[in-house]
């Protein structure tokens, strides 16, 4: 979730949300989508997602999980990680910060060689086996780490905030080594969130609310042809040109960008 300024109806600027979804890795059918709401509270993604009990991999906002209680909810590891990278940057001499640094370094050493694979393995089993046998007891001393730390350090301190954020998510942060399709962080939706951070430092603000939903369409087709390794503008030039053909009621199931093959009008471009 990001926010954006709107001017309703070119009136005082109010402050609103872009809620930010997106489907897991690896899916047949990969959607990006921006949905634009005026606030954070959790009858927005309630709206969209219904009464849903899969799997969420959020950035800790409480509403996430008061909003799904049935819901199985991963904590980010790169999210805990940032903020340890930021007391770093309060104290760049901190050894602390840096040992808790190093536990992340591990853990992430180990998902780089989950992504190379096993010739002797299954895909699931493998990732299953790496995690038990690596992650669990860096996890194990981690916590640990955090527990002796904590009375060591000043609560209000950036690192005080890290070890404390740390310790308030540990459950969610370690379920992810019980479930070989679940993913350590929620990186790849913060890559697409950064397009749209990127272009807000352009235009600032959104002249009215139904140019702030407009926005939110226009990125949530971009990223999500980018999500299908569709070349966007291609993409766009494809669909308006076909859609003016069909009628009300005919499916369109074709013009997905899932459902598009490479060819002389649509060039496959899977850069970020």
């Amino acid at each position: 979730m990001t926010s954006i300024m709107a001017r309703h109806n070119r009136a005082a600027e109010a402050q609103s949300f872009m809620w930010v979804y997106r489907t897991a890795e690896g899916c047949a059918q990969p959607i990006v989508l921006f949905d634009y709401q005026p606030g954070r509270g959790k009858v927005h993604p309630q709206a969209f997602l219904g009464d849903f009990a899969g799997t969420l991999m959020t950035d800790g906002y409480e509403t996430w999980r008061s909003a799904f209680p049935n819901a199985i909810h991963l904590g980010c590891m790169a999210h805990a990680r940032r903020r340890f990278t930021d007391a770093l940057k309060v104290n760049k001499n901190s050894k602390l910060a840096n040992e808790a640094l190093a536990f992340f370094g591990a853990l992430y050493d180990v998902e780089h060689l989950v992504r190379e694979g096993s010739a002797d393995m299954p895909g699931d089993d493998h990732v299953l086996h790496m995690r038990r046998t690596h992650s669990v007891p860096v996890l194990d001393a981690f916590r640990q780490w955090l527990e002796e730390k904590q009375p060591q350090v000043l609560p209000s301190s950036k690192l005080g905030e890290a070890i404390s954020y740390a310790l308030n998510q540990w459950d969610h942060l370690i379920l992810y080594t019980k479930d070989p399709k679940a993913p350590i962080d929620n990186n790849m939706i913060e890559r697409d969130i950064k397009h749209f951070v990127v272009g807000r430092k352009g235009w600032l603000f959104a002249d009215t609310v139904r140019g702030a939903k407009a926005s939110a369409v226009i990125y949530s087709l971009a990223l999500t042809c980018r999500a299908c390794g569709v070349n966007p503008q291609a993409w766009f030039a494809h669909v308006l040109t076909e859609l003016p053909r069909r009628g009300d009621d005919d499916d369109i199931e074709d013009l997905m960008p899932w459902n598009f093959v490479a060819d002389d009008k649509l060039v496959s471009d899977n850069s970020g």
